[in-house]
């Protein structure tokens, strides 16, 4: 089969498309034929070894996985002695980001756990789309508990991956839902369900005298005492951007605000809950663009560039 290889830590021309075996099924694992993934921030980070202290588990010298890519979409190809809840030719989707990655290739094999029926009404693209971005935007919302209708909750950062499904996802629970974006991506926020957009180019929201009961922050640009400023009495912050560490630790419980990095952990279940709400047309994949597997180079350094909307997706359907 053909992957893209990750043998040392670079920009995305430390890439390179080969020829590999085919992976074999564990006994708990599914081989699936991808015929779509997506990009993450974790692919570039990764790809590049930063933070420097994300090469304890990633490799100190050199990458241990062989090949890069979380979020697929495709049909099983066979399953391992001990899986019972799919079988050869089941349409389905996951993440990989715990399970060694290599999503960039034709086929991967993945612990049932990461797996989930896929969405009939979703093309494999844009199934690809949801795991990484979706999981994190409902871990996100829900770290500190159910959202009750009526609440105010405000999303910062609601144009990329994880924020256009953030909105979505926020929208469905009934809140007064503020999205803090940039001018071009207005209409975008609106159209998913925002109720009120701040536009961060030329308003502050930490400055606005608005007081949120929960914050999801996709972007981790603020300070503790930023967002400390805007919440309400007893008000929540789940930070779930790639943030300066240092920023959370002067949080505490002063006041009963709290504020808590929150990294997502993709699961069958919670894939389950992301398949219910597409099917009842409460969310959908914004796809910003889509390249051919034999770009994916070019799609990483694409997301890494910053500028995506919604989320970037490879078409793997025709690899070979």
């Amino acid at each position: 089969m053909k992957a893209w290889l990750w043998e040392r830590y670079g920009g995305a021309d430390a890439l390179r498309l080969a020829e590999v075996p085919r992976p074999v099924p564990g006994p708990n694992e599914a081989l699936i034929r991808v015929l779509g993934a997506s990009v993450n921030a974790a692919d570039w980070h990764s790809m590049r070894g930063k933070p420097l202290f994300s090469r304890l588990t990633l490799g100190l010298v050199r990458p241990k996985h062989q090949s890069l890519g979380v979020d697929v979409a495709g049909r099983v190809e066979s399953v391992g002695d001990h899986v019972t809840a799919l079988r050869p030719g089941d349409e389905v989707f996951g993440n990989l980001l715990e399970h060694g990655y290599g999503g960039f290739a034709e086929y991967v094999a993945v612990p049932i756990e990461a797996l989930h029926l896929k969405p009939s009404s979703l093309s494999f693209s844009e199934a690809a789309a949801v795991p990484m971005a979706g999981v994190t935007a409902l871990q996100g919302l829900n770290h500190h508990g159910p959202i009750d209708e009526g609440q105010s909750v405000l999303v910062n950062g609601g144009s990329g991956g994880v924020g256009t499904f953030a909105v979505q996802i926020a929208k469905s629970y009934r809140p007064r839902l503020t999205i803090v974006t940039s001018t071009k991506n207005v209409e975008l926020v609106r159209s998913l369900g925002a109720d009120d957009v701040i536009d961060y180019t030329t308003t502050d929201f930490t400055r606005t005298g608005e007081r949120y009961d929960l914050i999801l922050d996709t972007v981790g640009n603020r300070s503790v005492a930023d967002l400390r400023r805007c919440l309400a009495e007893g008000g929540r912050v789940a930070i779930t951007g790639f943030t300066d560490m240092s920023h959370l630790l002067d949080a505490s419980l002063r006041g009963g605000k709290i504020i808590t990095q929150v990294s997502a952990h993709v699961s069958s279940e919670d894939l389950g809950r992301l398949a219910q709400l597409i099917e009842a047309g409460e969310i959908r994949s914004v796809i910003d663009r889509t390249f051919p597997f034999s770009e994916v180079p070019d799609a990483i350094a694409y997301v890494e560039a910053g500028h995506a909307r919604g989320k970037v997706v490879v078409d793997v359907s025709h690899a070979s």
